[in-house]
């Protein structure tokens, strides 16, 4: 994982953990890597993973079981993209606007693009989920 110098490494891992709860990978009630096992993983301290698990505890997108360990909690999806939304919808947009506004980019480029995007993504959904089912074979 290649980290930025702008944002603190505990919050992009946590970032990385988000983002494999919405895209499936890590499905609610599932158990996540040990705090030991996602350092190693991701080359990191495993005191920066607990601090990205205790922030994400926080936010009930994980429970804890002691003895156990950390689980996806069943609304996790739901409080991540309300999250998300919210810190698009305040910190990123804004930006975003602005630069359209300045560069005078159309709507009719920026729907060309998102229709441009949302084709390549279910493209890319169908190849893997075809990879997937032959795998499985």
């Amino acid at each position: 994982m290649e980290f930025k110098e702008k944002q603190a490494i505990y919050l992009q891992i946590a970032d990385y953990v988000c983002d494999h709860i919405l895209s499936g990978q890590w499905k609610a009630g599932e158990r996540l890597l040990s705090v030991r096992e996602l350092a190693v993983k991701l080359e990191v301290n495993p005191n920066t993973v607990m601090r990205t698990y205790d922030a994400l505890l926080k936010q009930n997108i994980l429970l804890n079981k002691r003895g156990i360990g950390f689980f996806v909690d069943n609304e996790a999806v739901n409080r991540i993209i309300q999250f998300r939304k919210q810190r698009f919808m305040h910190e990123e947009l804004p930006l975003f606007i602005k630069n359209i506004h300045l560069l005078q980019i159309g709507w009719d480029e920026i729907e060309i693009k998102y229709k441009e995007y949302k084709e390549n993504q279910q493209s890319s959904f169908t190849l893997n989920t075809e990879k997937n089912e032959e795998n499985n074979q």
